[in-house]
């Protein structure tokens, strides 16, 4: 296997090439120009690499937000491999992959923050870090993007409705919420007006979910560019007959300027074997 040398490595080379005559001096700076990178010029090589032993607990929640001694089972519950190769062959240890993703999704991070505990090139762990966040979305994106029978079967569905009711709810089969989430995008260069929000004044793409009173996401629609409401997520999301027996999930249509504990008309419920009444 070939192994394509770096920008510093060539740069080595013309040096070394104009010392010796080999090439002239425009040659030279051309070469040179064609191959210094774009990207900042980080000192990675002054950090070792990194190695979960020499880390402590605190570190651990800290940079990842999961303690040290729980990494090996997130890492067996998401299925992690052993290394993870990218597309320009550059190589990560599964768990050196796992902790690149979690410290890129801690907030905020950039990827320059990271040089310091991982010592690997900005554009390396870019790849790195996607590659992580493809491969779990391949491997567990049915988990929320599907009926996920696990938590939603009926018995579960009961438990979800039945804590919903001991906390004073109206209803006593209502079995979750849906909530939605607004993320801005770059402004598209076509079709800019299907995926502008004129609430958050922003170019954006929405998701909708359904969420359970343990925390959990049951269902994820998205993302959409143009108006959702909530009576489209259910009509277009359809639900397994299984649950078609007087179960409930809440929701709020819109935002309004009075809580809707004041307006009506604001909340929704959705039965979901039923058309929706409001």
């Amino acid at each position: 296997m070939s192994i394509m040398a770096t920008f510093r490595e060539v740069r080595d080379l013309l040096a070394v090439a104009c010392f010796e005559d080999i090439i002239d001096e425009d040659e030279f700076l051309l070469l040179w120009d064609l191959n210094t990178s774009k990207n900042l010029d980080f000192p990675y090589e002054d950090y070792g690499r990194f190695d979960l032993d020499e880390m402590d607990d605190s570190e651990c929640l800290a940079e990842f937000r999961v303690k040290k001694r729980d990494l090996p089972y997130l890492a067996a519950a998401l299925r992690i491999p052993n290394q993870f190769v990218c597309h320009q062959r550059s190589v990560a240890d599964g768990m050196e992959g796992l902790c690149m993703l979690l410290r890129r999704l801690s907030y905020p991070c950039r990827y320059s923050d990271m040089i310091a505990r991982f010592g690997r090139p900005v554009p390396v762990m870019s790849m790195v870090t996607n590659t992580v966040l493809d491969y779990i979305y391949t491997t567990h994106s049915h988990r929320i993007l599907q009926w996920n029978q696990t938590i939603l079967q009926p018995a579960q569905l009961q438990l979800y409705a039945d804590a919903v009711s001991l906390k004073g709810a109206a209803l006593n089969n209502c079995f979750g919420f849906i909530d939605g989430t607004v993320r801005p995008i770059c402004r598209p260069g076509e079709h800019q007006r299907l995926v502008y929000n004129g609430h958050k004044r922003v170019h954006a793409l929405k998701f909708q979910s359904i969420a359970l009173p343990n925390g959990l996401i049951a269902n994820m629609y998205g993302p959409v560019g143009k108006y959702t409401g909530t009576q489209v997520f259910v009509f277009e999301r359809g639900v397994p007959p299984s649950v078609q027996k007087m179960k409930y999930i809440y929701g709020i249509i819109g935002i309004k300027k009075s809580p809707p504990q004041e307006n009506p008309r604001d909340i929704l419920v959705l039965n979901v074997s039923q058309p929706i009444t409001t």
